[in-house]
């Protein structure tokens, strides 16, 4: 079986866009989530482990 991280990334971004914290455990995914969220603006709080990277979104201000 294929795993596309890009589409764990994307589907990670859209939990964070409707409201939800999304977790990411690979260095990859963690990349691919920041830089979408950077790309569409989306506002979140990073937490970074030494297990992964939780996504906290915020409200834009």
């Amino acid at each position: 079986m294929v795993i596309d991280r890009k589409e764990i990334a994307r589907a990670k971004v859209e939990k964070i866009k409707n409201g939800f914290s999304a977790f990411a455990e690979t260095q990859e995914v963690i990349f691919l989530v920041k830089k979408e969220l950077e790309k569409q603006g989306i506002p979140v709080l990073i937490d970074e482990t030494e297990k992964g990277c939780w996504f906290i979104p915020q409200e834009n201000k």
